[in-house]
């Protein structure tokens, strides 16, 4: 039971100060008033409490109760996460949308995870084991996809003394003990853990594996590495979500966490209304059975959002700590930064760059550090890949959410508004962003392609740069000033760029590339360029090379040549050769 340890005495937004107690702790949860709204401290100055409500303050007057509760802000973890659709303090939205309609009525307060279900548990310890965090004491079907791995929680250990048999359980339901020296301790399905503490884990490893999005743009030309972190920052219309949502249901990650902080509410919409439909490419069983959604639209109590993305990462370490691979979508830093903000000003703190708090830069290293490709505490291996969407008011890249983001993440996905408008998509800019994964991954592109990915890339990369220079100089002279072979460079070019990086989302075949077909596609361009310098050498036009009808045979390459079929690019191949060794004795 919560004690009352303070009486309100000043309310901005949602902040509020509280004469009281000496005895509440820092990041305690509170519930303020008389409907418990729930609440965190974030600021103790002797018997003076100051806490972020996580709900609308209208209404409330000074002289209301504040309850303390002894506990940090906390999620449930257990059986019942996946498949559910939570706000940003981890409140299951339809659950509370039968209870009280459309909109969330203050103080509502309802377990993230339903009590009455039963789950089939298979124990895998038995009684004389010694266990301790993170040891596998059974697993469950959460899901047609998902196998819920019961585990020990991270601070506790001793010997196995009893564990429940095959059966059906529900999450209170007792199902193993365990001894500490002279103490027997009980454990159930469910966990408790503080969002803002990182779970722990034994080793953190390289990140030599890459994330496989299926876009092309993404995964040959900047990779991200499984338990690595990257940023996409884009002004309003460029597709951020849309980038987003290809990479939650493409990658090869086994679950996924998405985050809505801060966006508009018809954005989130879709998504909640599309995630249920959207089919498992892996499994062929829908998405959402894999799936975590953390819904903190623009219009919901402003401290919440604060708080969900770090509900979002304690769900996500959960699930790596089972040995899964977890990728988390962060829609959109940039929302939850400006809830700092405004938090920040309610509290009359300094204000340092365009009136964010001095302490924005250590929040998001927090953040983007809780990436990681790691060695759990029972030897599994599992990881945490971040994707956070950055809004730069006006694709303004010098503001400082993005600076700051740039210096925690290794992996920066430029989306470029003037790409957006000429319908290319992804409208990911080559030359504005990076990767540094590049040589990390190159093993592991060497042996499961068998081609030399890393010169490839860098190949192409060059033609690209080459392309933009040679474009200023097209607009001020025109092309044909320009010798032959860089004009087949502009021409080679416009392949990679049609042929390569575009990618239509709403095609059944290009919407997602294999790695075989990537590199394929890539080496086949390549090959083209080869054949055509030599070509032009001996005095080709650069527009016969242009009519080519292998030319137009590249560029759909990505809609005609299906996944399991890339016996089709040998055709391909063919082609080029047959035509290119023509012009070849023609101009011989």
């Amino acid at each position: 039971m919560s004690e009352q340890v303070g009486k309100v005495t000043w309310i901005s937004g949602p902040v509020i100060k509280a004469r009281g107690s000496r005895h509440v702790s820092m990041l305690e949860l509170v519930e303020v008033g008389d409907e418990h709204l729930v609440g965190e401290v974030i600021g103790l100055d002797g018997d003076m409490i100051t806490a972020q409500v996580y709900e609308e303050t209208s209404g409330m007057r000074p002289g209301a109760p504040v309850f303390g509760t002894g506990l940090p802000l906390s999620v449930e973890l257990g059986p019942g996460l996946l498949k559910s659709i939570f706000d940003g303090v981890q409140r299951p939205l339809p659950v509370i949308e039968k209870q009280t309609g459309s909109f969330i009525s203050r103080g509502v307060s309802i377990s993230p995870l339903d009590r009455t279900a039963k789950w089939n548990f298979l124990p895998k310890a038995k009684v004389g084991d010694q266990v301790s965090g993170g040891t596998i004491l059974g697993v469950l079907p959460e899901t047609q996809a998902i196998e819920h791995r019961v585990m020990v929680p991270p601070d506790m250990d001793g010997q196995l003394t009893w564990i429940a048999p095959i059966g059906q359980y529900t999450l209170d339901e007792v199902i193993a003990k365990f001894k500490t020296g002279k103490e027997e301790r009980e454990l159930t399905m469910l966990q408790r853990w503080p969002v803002r503490s990182p779970r722990p884990y034994k080793e953190r490893l390289d990140q030599s594996i890459p994330l496989i999005t299926g876009q092309r743009v993404l995964d040959t030309f900047f990779p991200v590495a499984k338990g690595g972190a990257a940023g996409i920052p884009g002004p309003f219309g460029s597709g951020k979500t849309v980038t987003q949502h290809s990479i939650a249901k493409w990658a090869d990650a086994q679950v996924i966490v998405y985050i809505g902080c801060g966006e508009r509410g018809n954005e989130m919409t879709e998504v909640l209304q599309e995630f249920p439909e959207l089919i498992d490419p892996v499994s062929g069983k829908p998405l959402m059975e894999r799936t975590v959604l953390i819904a903190n639209t623009s219009n919901m109590p402003v401290a919440a959002r604060e708080a969900s993305i770090y509900t979002g990462i304690t769900i996500a370490e959960y699930y790596r700590d089972m040995g899964y691979h977890v990728a988390l979508m962060a829609d959109s830093t940039s929302r939850w930064a400006e809830a700092l903000r405004e938090v920040s000003g309610r509290l009359e703190e300094m204000p340092a760059e365009e009136g964010y708090p001095a302490y924005l830069a250590g929040r998001l290293a927090e953040f983007y550090e809780r990436a990681g490709n790691v060695t759990t505490q029972n030897d599994r291996n599992g990881s945490v890949t971040i994707v956070g969407a950055v809004s730069p008011p006006g694709g303004d890249f010098s503001e400082p959410v993005t600076q700051h983001t740039k210096r925690y993440i290794r992996c920066f996905w430029a989306l470029d508004k003037s790409l957006a408008s000429a319908r290319h998509f992804p409208s990911i800019n080559w030359l504005d962003s990076y990767s540094e994964y590049i040589e990390n991954v190159a093993d592991w592109w060497r042996e499961n392609s068998g081609m030399d990915w890393y010169q490839m890339r860098n190949h192409a990369m060059e033609i690209l740069s080459e392309e933009d220079r040679l474009s200023q100089i097209v607009k001020l002279v025109g092309p044909d000033a320009l010798p032959s072979e860089e004009r087949l460079v502009l021409e080679t070019a416009r392949l990679i760029r049609e042929g390569f990086l575009q990618q239509n989302a709403m095609d059944a075949v290009d919407a997602f590339s294999t790695v075989q077909k990537q590199i394929r596609m890539l080496d086949l361009i390549l090959h083209f360029h080869e054949r055509g310098l030599k070509v032009v050498k001996r005095g080709a036009p650069i527009a016969v090379i242009h009519d080519l009808p292998v030319v137009d045979t590249l560029i759909r390459m990505k809609t005609t040549v299906p996944n399991e079929q890339l016996e089709k690019l040998d055709d391909i191949r063919k082609a080029i050769d047959e035509q290119m060794d023509k012009l070849d004795t023609e101009y011989r």
